[in-house]
């Protein structure tokens, strides 16, 4: 039998449980009639970052420029510059970022505004200025072949620049050749204004180029920077060779591996080493209908020569010359140009392309490399050591 003061010890206990029991529920019923409420976490704010960073200064214009936004989206982003010009810009699909589509200028201030609304609701400003670098002096520079030009299996790239380029380095690395076929070769500076790409061989017949060299904004050393990018797409054409032995006193024409010609021709004077046609690998370098032709030292001056193709800019051609027929095919007596009959030159002249290579054997000189244009006087060894990297 329980006593009465262990009942009313249980009575206690039961109403004890009965209110906590009650507490939960009231909880339990709270939360669920209010979603979202209490416990979730919390909105974000908008956290913005540009670069470059507000204040920055000397900043390279081709350094990357692009604004990110965290914990929100943008509604507007521009940047302008000192002359209140936009830059152009694309802000990506999901309103998180913008990137400058175009270049800046150099020496200029550029200045960010707009804003970006947070997952909260709020709205922060983009803002901040900074400035790019001003070089000390901005080089041009040009390319060859130029645009839709078709040459020979042995032309050159060449960039010429208007200044010395102290960091040849970093101008190389901005260098990019594209082929549609593939073609080993290499980039070698011939002097400090000058760097040149040939293949290992010749070009082969029909190939397709492209260079792009992005110059702007490349520091050439000294406080010189580039100026401007270049590019450029150009085609090989058929694949002829000119072989010159001057012993054979002919001028011999191969085409697609093919002779499709064979010339009388008369080469320099063996006798003497000034007026030999040297040994050596040339290309054709121009071509006028009249040419006219000096050499005071050998006693004529503004002489005209038709159908001239220049191959050198130490002073050979290959032209007609119908005041010495009789040596044609016969005796080797010109001042070292390859003359030929009027006829001939000119039907040479009319299928010759800017480029072809014209190789000179069994001469008693060579040809030093040191005139335009002497890339082929370098075997593939020497080409590669003149490479900046």
């Amino acid at each position: 039998m329980s006593s009465r003061l262990g009942r009313s010890r249980a009575r206690a206990l039961v109403a004890a449980v009965a209110g906590v029991l009650a507490a939960v529920l009231l909880v339990a019923g709270c939360g669920s009639s209010a979603p979202g409420g209490g416990g979730g976490p919390a909105a974000s704010a908008a956290r913005i970052a540009v670069e470059p960073g507000a204040g920055a200064a000397d900043v390279n214009p081709t350094a990357p420029i692009r604004a990110r936004v965290d914990g929100g989206k943008f509604t507007e982003v521009t940047l302008t510059n000192s002359d209140g010009k936009q830059v152009a810009g694309e802000l990506a699909e999901d309103g998180r970022s913008w990137t400058a589509t175009e270049a800046l200028g150099y020496g200029k201030t550029y200045t960010w505004a707009g804003e970006a609304a947070g997952d909260d609701g709020a709205t922060v400003p983009v803002e901040g200025s900074f400035t790019t670098l001003s070089p000390d002096k901005t080089v041009r520079a040009t390319v060859n072949p130029t645009d839709h030009a078709e040459v020979g299996i042995a032309m050159p790239i060449s960039i010429k620049f208007a200044e010395p380029v102290q960091d040849k380095a970093a101008a190389q690395r901005a260098l990019d050749v594209r082929t549609s076929v593939p073609v080993e070769g290499a980039w070698a500076w011939l002097s400090d204004t000058q760097v040149d790409w040939r293949p290992k061989e010749y070009w082969p017949a029909n190939t397709k180029v492209s260079v792009n060299a992005k110059l702007y904004g490349v520091h050439y050393g000294d406080g010189k920077y580039g100026v401007a990018d270049l590019s450029t797409e150009f085609t090989i054409g058929r694949a002829q060779i000119v072989k010159a032995d001057v012993n054979t006193h002919m001028m011999v024409v191969e085409r697609d591996g093919k002779q499709v010609a064979s010339y009388p021709a008369s080469y320099g004077k063996s006798a003497d080493p000034n007026l030999n046609t040297p040994n050596g690998t040339y290309i054709v370098m121009e071509k006028k209908p009249v040419e006219i032709m000096d050499n005071p030292r050998y006693g004529y001056t503004d002489v005209e020569k038709k159908w001239a193709v220049r191959i050198s800019n130490h002073g050979e051609f290959i032209h007609e010359n119908e005041e010495n027929r009789a040596a044609l095919g016969k005796v080797n007596n010109s001042h070292g140009c390859v003359n030929l009959s009027e006829a001939d030159a000119k039907a040479y002249f009319d299928k010759a392309l800017l480029g072809d290579p014209v190789e000179v054997t069994g001469s008693n000189t060579a040809m030093p490399p040191q005139y335009d244009v002497f890339d082929w006087m370098l075997n593939w060894d020497q080409w590669t050591q003149k490479s900046a990297l």
